[in-house]
């Protein structure tokens, strides 16, 4: 987990906050954890504290920026990437012609799915950061997206 609003000092992110490269590389020196070949990994802006609020959960998102979802992908080598808010990216977007360029660039680019809403409170709090995870998500015949499960399984 990337607890980019902890390394912030914050308990939340601010509305809209373009979470950039450089968030998610200080997050994760200042954790003393690094991304391996393969790794879930999953960002957390603090919105799930808000979840129970439809309208402040929903309303002007942070999220993540291109650049950052290329860091993830492509020099971290993350298989899956998820936060704890709704929309995954920040809006407005960052491109003129695409509504939702990272989500355009994670799964018809890169093939890496998106996992949405997943509660990392708990997690956080426990200042747990690496462990093995299982989500094994619903079978819908002809969907784009199903609900899962997930499971984390702290290493240290």
């Amino acid at each position: 987990m990337i607890d980019v609003a902890a390394a912030k000092g914050m308990q939340m992110l601010p509305d809209n906050y373009r979470i950039t490269r450089k968030d998610l590389e200080d997050a994760l020196k200042s954790r003393g954890v690094t991304l391996a070949e393969g790794d879930v990994a999953l960002i957390r802006t603090g919105r799930m504290q808000n979840y129970e609020d439809k309208s402040a959960y929903m309303s002007n998102p942070p999220g993540l920026s291109i650049d950052a979802a290329k860091f993830l992908v492509e020099d971290g080598g993350a298989m899956v990437v998820g936060a704890d808010n709704l929309s995954f990216e920040a809006f407005p977007a960052e491109t003129e012609n695409n509504y939702i360029p990272v989500h355009t660039y994670l799964l018809a680019q890169q093939g890496a799915p998106i996992i949405e809403l997943i509660n990392l409170e708990q997690l956080s709090k426990d200042r747990v950061y690496e462990f093995a995870f299982v989500g094994a998500s619903l079978k819908f015949r002809g969907a784009d997206a199903a609900p899962i499960r997930p499971v984390a399984f702290p290493l240290r």
